[in-house]
């Protein structure tokens, strides 16, 4: 399975990223996850705008949804379109968010969508097993756990520490963990980690790399999340970025 990282900035689009969404390949099979402001752009690079195959929102803050609006345009109005209704997993009230975004007089999208609300369990979506679970967050949010022929991935969405992200992350090959807090600062509770926190759950949840995501360029410091991470978990950390692959 491969992971490409669309975008990776935490809550708005940074300089160099555009906001949370990733293309999670297998089998020829592609599935994106989160589809946040500016990632169309990206998507374009990797692959063309008709070959995604389903699409999974973990949450509806605009940082990880809000494409999936400028996306009604591409698949109602395209050239060669309009193209099938595409599979969106989503949170209860995806519909009518979308819809609302897209225009106020926007009755339905569920001639681009076809929507299936998600809800604590796994399920089989082309060639993965998917698990979700709630993790917290403010508003309804879900971690992912993608499993394919024996290995695994899992994305922790955004996310305060857990149970659920436990349990979703053990023995991960590959962990796609936010760290949009700082350590040693007065941070917000029940809203997301910080670099130490996304560390901490990665030993205790054994996984095999660590990869750091939904940094907010503009408040942040990369350099002082690596080093918490690092100093947190004895295995591999990266910072991801745009562009960035990996084989899992």
């Amino acid at each position: 399975m491969r992971l490409t990282v669309l975008g990776c900035a935490g809550s708005f689009p940074g300089p160099e990223s555009a906001c949370s969404a990733y293309l999670v390949e297998a089998d020829g099979f592609r599935l994106l996850i989160d589809f946040g402001s500016g990632a169309i752009s990206a998507l374009q690079r990797y692959a063309t705008l008709n070959s995604v195959d389903a699409m999974l929102l973990t949450h509806l803050h605009c940082d990880h949804m809000l494409d999936a609006v400028t996306y009604v345009v591409v698949r109602r109005y395209a050239p060669d379109g309009p193209y099938p209704p595409l599979p969106v997993y989503a949170p209860v009230g995806a519909p009518e968010r979308i819809a609302r975004a897209y225009s106020q007089d926007e009755a339905s999208v569920e001639d681009v969508y076809t929507f299936y609300g998600l809800q604590p369990g796994s399920f089989p979506l082309g060639p993965f097993t998917v698990t979700v679970d709630r993790v917290n967050h403010p508003v309804e949010t879900y971690g992912v756990r993608l499993e394919w022929n024996g290995r695994v991935l899992c994305y922790s969405s955004d996310t305060a520490p857990c149970e659920a992200l436990l349990r979703l992350a053990h023995g991960a090959d590959l962990f796609l963990c936010e760290a949009a807090y700082l350590d040693g600062v007065d941070n917000p509770p029940d809203l997301h980690l910080t670099g130490r926190e996304a560390g901490e759950i990665a030993t205790k949840a054994e996984v095999g790399r660590l990869l750091l995501t939904h940094l907010v360029a503009a408040w942040g410091n990369e350099a002082d999340t690596f080093e918490a991470a690092s100093g947190a978990f004895a295995g591999p950390v990266e910072v991801v970025r745009p562009g960035s692959r990996y084989t899992v």
